[in-house]
């Protein structure tokens, strides 16, 4: 692996277009195929758009606009040196959906990007046709879940994720990411998935592009500095105006679907997200299925997105 391989890397070739989009004062890079009502997807923490390269031909045969976007700091997405606050991501997202020229998306978030689609339905909801959480939870759910179990710490929220914790410190994490060309990305991972996956083929094909993408400049600094805004706001002002406004029901409809083996966001965190969900079916936790559904199984994330955004 390159150790500082061009953003253009992540322009894998397929059934999609590759744009670069300018919102919220910045330069989004998206991957786009088919035509109909807009169905934007999220990646997660160590991933890119290509998370989600099984769901956007599939989408597009269904008869929606599939796009999946680099978020900020992330594949071939602009790298400023701030903007990684709730708020400001919310408003990439609110203003990207603007520059593609829809009114509303159906918005579908893995991990961190599950946590952004429920930001957003909370602060821009006349743009959210709908929300999918893909291995994650309502970030008031996740800080509670945290803050329960913080006196456990052999187990529960806040062991499971230590390393919201670890990634506080300056400089040190970064390393820890990029080194031996971010081997520790396979690690994590690992970790984090399901053990019906580990081993398979498909995650010895999927992972190293993660890896490789982690190495651009700039990504692991900035995906860092989602973690570090996270904690530190909750000693800020701004970290108390963000629980107050995302604290109330979303008025999106809501659909779950998370792993029974995730070691990452826990199932019982994901599902007492459901006290700040609207209309919402039942959380659909799946097993032998870990903190990567959209990737661990694809197909079946794919037909129940289908059904639900329908």
């Amino acid at each position: 692996m390159e150790l500082t391989p061009d953003p253009s890397i992540v322009r894998a070739e397929g059934p999609w277009i590759h744009r670069d989009i300018s919102a919220n004062g910045i330069r989004l890079h998206v991957a786009e195929c088919g035509e109909g009502p807009l169905v934007l997807f999220l990646h997660g923490f160590a991933e890119y758009w290509w998370a989600w390269h099984h769901q956007l031909p599939a989408m597009a045969e269904a008869g929606f606009r599939a796009v999946a976007v680099d978020l900020r700091g992330y594949g071939d997405s602009d790298k400023p040196p701030r903007g990684y606050d709730a708020w400001t991501l919310a408003g990439d997202v609110g203003g990207l959906i603007k520059a593609l020229g829809a009114r509303r998306a159906h918005l579908v978030g893995h991990a961190w990007g599950g946590m952004l689609a429920w930001t957003v339905a909370a602060l821009h909801p006349r743009l959210v046709a709908s929300v999918t959480s893909v291995g994650g939870a309502h970030p008031l759910a996740l800080k509670s879940a945290v803050k329960r179990s913080a006196l456990r710490p052999a187990r529960g929220q806040a062991r499971a994720t230590g390393h919201l914790f670890r990634f506080q410190v300056p400089m040190a994490p970064e390393k820890w990411l990029v080194r031996d060309s971010a081997a520790n990305v396979e690690t994590l991972f690992s970790d984090w998935s399901g053990a019906r996956w580990r081993g398979t083929r498909a995650f010895a094909e999927t992972v190293p592009a993660f890896r490789q993408a982690m190495l651009v400049p700039g990504v692991a600094h900035s995906a860092l500095e989602y973690y570090r805004w996270a904690f530190r706001a909750q000693f800020r002002g701004d970290g108390r105006r963000f629980t107050e406004a995302v604290g109330r029901r979303v008025t999106a409809p809501l659909l779950q679907l998370h792993g029974a083996e995730d070691t990452c966001i826990l199932p019982e965190t994901a599902l007492t997200s459901v006290h700040w969900a609207g209309p919402h079916q039942a959380p659909r936790i799946w097993p032998e299925v870990g903190h990567f559904p959209h990737l661990e199984v694809p197909e079946r994330v794919t037909e129940s997105l289908i059904d639900f955004v329908r």
